[in-house]
């Protein structure tokens, strides 16, 4: 078991040793002290590249490894006292807090210093720490512009630049910002890009930002874990809520629903929570110390449940997470992909459930075209499932036929 931004779920790993992809006796030695003795297979592809310096893009599924990717070179190459030469862009404040306690854990041995900065919180002590000599900053891309705006950091000797969860920044809106940090770096530096898809617009930024990079795809075939069970419940509208009901009732594990708006969640949460479901919700609204005990509510087992927004739906290694449900459909199959990956990490096994209407037909055409096999239907107990209704022209009799 493992604590802060480490994995704390099985992660299937290579015959190779940290020791034969490059790495110093003294970081494999911190890695052995924590349980890890065999790397990933993309960090085996990531980390030797890395360390010669060049320019990367990793596709890989969620729960591979790839903090340690980027996270183990940047420790070993780094040594402090040199002024912030890493920085790392993360679209969420749960994935940069993640990344800064792995760094925190492997940076040791060089006694690098890392700082996070996200917004929701005081900004003041992120300016304290930022006069403490730091090394390495971890950032979402908003707060970081104001600091760059108060002058409150450099990113002048930037040799190291990451960004995690690319796709997933760009989905939220922050490619202008993420082209204004940008464009203040050193041209002269390393760039390595994380997803876990390659939308054209991450494409057009490759070829912008960074020089002749090498791309390492490890996904899967369809794109998800082996390990994971695909279910579609098709209902009539009426009949959401009463199928969301059904799968809460009838599942004992550690579930997460997502829901498009704030708005739901909250509702949601309150509608589960009156009917006696232990639940907490996490969205953008919620403070950042909320949101931190929401997600250790659910590790801890406080609750089983945990409503989200798609806040949530990428990088958070929350390794207990049983089933994900869809209540409200993802606006794309790369949104599925990502709200997927929050169960089966690892070589666990998980479900993952869509609740839809005849309306979301698009949407799970697409997804399983990404996928390659069409999601199995199923059916809630009590809850009858969708049927078109047509009238034949000869004798006007109604027939019926399942949708999809």
């Amino acid at each position: 078991m493992f604590t802060g931004g480490i994995p704390q779920h099985s992660v299937a790993t290579t015959d190779d040793t940290f020791s034969s992809i490059g790495l110093s006796p003294a970081l494999v030695e911190t890695l052995r002290g924590i349980g890890f003795h065999h790397p990933t297979p993309i960090q085996v592809e990531i980390i030797p590249r890395a360390l010669s310096g060049l320019d990367l893009v990793g596709l890989a599924q969620t729960g591979s490894g790839k903090t340690g990717a980027f996270g183990l070179p940047i420790a070993e190459k780094l040594i402090h006292g040199r002024g912030v030469r890493g920085l790392i862009l993360s679209p969420t404040r749960e994935i940069a807090l993640q990344t800064q306690s792995f760094l925190e854990v492997f940076g040791k041995d060089h006694h690098l210093k890392t700082v996070c900065l996200i917004g929701g919180v005081n900004i003041q002590p992120q300016i304290r720490d930022l006069k403490d000599d730091p090394d390495i900053v971890v950032a979402t891309p908003g707060r970081l512009l104001d600091h760059m705006q108060r002058r409150t950091v450099s990113v002048g000797k930037i040799e190291h630049l990451v960004l995690d969860e690319a796709d997933h920044m760009l989905d939220l809106g922050f490619l202008p910002q993420i082209a204004r940090i940008l464009e203040e770096l050193p041209t002269k530096r390393q760039t390595m890009m994380f997803s876990a898809t390659m939308p054209p617009p991450i494409e057009r930024l490759t070829q912008r930002f960074m020089t002749d990079p090498t791309r390492i795809d490890i996904l899967p075939p369809g794109r998800t874990a082996d390990g994971l069970e695909h279910r579609l419940y098709l209902v009539g509208h009426d009949d959401r809520l009463p199928c969301l009901k059904a799968l809460v009732d009838e599942e004992e594990g550690s579930m997460l629903i997502f829901l498009r708006r704030k708005i739901d969640a909250e509702w949601a949460f309150r509608v589960l929570s009156q009917e006696g479901h232990a639940a907490d919700r996490i969205h953008s609204d919620r403070s950042q110390q909320q949101r931190v005990a929401a997600l250790q509510g659910l590790r801890s087992g406080k609750h089983r449940i945990l409503l989200a927004t798609d806040v949530a739906a990428r990088g958070i290694d929350i390794p207990i997470i049983h089933h994900v449900v869809n209540f409200d459909a993802p606006e794309t199959a790369e949104d599925y992909i990502h709200r997927a990956g929050r169960t089966a990490r690892g070589d666990a096994e998980g479900i993952v459930s869509l609740i839809s209407t005849w309306q979301g037909k698009t949407v799970i055409k697409q997804i399983e075209s990404m996928l390659g096999q069409s999601l199995p239907r199923f059916t809630a107990p009590g809850v009858e499932p969708w049927f078109e209704r047509k009238t034949t022209i000869r004798g006007r009799k109604m027939v019926r036929r399942r949708m999809l």
